[in-house]
């Protein structure tokens, strides 16, 4: 009864993160009755994603080379605050709790799932740390035995003089993401942060 055009525009919203069957119908039904004025809207939208790539330099979304956090004068360029995904530096950006820089790795360690430290971006975080401008390297990944397993990881490979590696506090529930805590939370995760090895 649905006409083709509009079944693979439900398709493809229900393959988004949480939308089942019925919100997308819903999604696609609302948009055919904004009309043509609001379908040119969210095409000139998705179109406009193509302009959006990785920043070089930490990992997050761009338009045009580096992305505003690395090109705008933060506060602390001396913190490198590690994540594993783009969406977690926005979950940070909205505590208004940190004024530093960030990494995303681009997930994390799951040997079983076949991402082994090739597959993150661990290299640039290297090469980062090698300028000498990080004093302290905080640890972001999600409280999960993978995020930990990260993050001991990274902690064994940039060991030195001269930089402090710390860990989130557990202000975080095991097992969550960073994605869907709420600013609150985080910011006491950030603020109460401890190194890995008892320091």
């Amino acid at each position: 009864m649905i006409p083709a055009a509009v079944e693979a525009l439900i398709a493809q919203f229900a393959r988004f993160p949480g939308v089942g069957r019925r919100s997308a119908e819903r999604m696609a039904f609302d948009l055919l009755a904004g009309g043509a004025d609001r379908a040119d809207t969210l095409r000139l939208a998705v179109e406009r994603l193509s302009d959006v790539s990785l920043c070089p330099e930490c990992g997050f979304f761009a338009e045009q080379g580096r992305c505003l956090i690395c090109s705008q004068g933060r506060q602390d360029r001396h913190q490198l605050l590690v994540v594993e995904r783009p969406m977690d530096v926005i979950a940070f950006e909205k505590t208004a709790g940190f004024r530093g820089l960030y990494h995303v790795l681009g997930g994390h360690l799951s040997p079983l799932k076949g991402i082994t430290p090739d597959k993150l971006r661990l290299i640039s975080l290297y090469a980062r740390l090698d300028r000498g401008d990080i004093t302290e390297l905080i640890l972001a990944t999600s409280p999960s035995v993978e995020g930990d397993a990260t993050s001991l990881y990274i902690a064994g490979q940039v060991e030195r003089e001269g930089l402090n590696i710390t860990r989130l506090g557990r202000g975080v529930p095991m097992g969550g993401s960073l994605e869907f805590s709420d600013a609150g939370t985080l910011r006491l995760a950030l603020e109460g942060r401890r190194g890995l090895h008892g320091s």
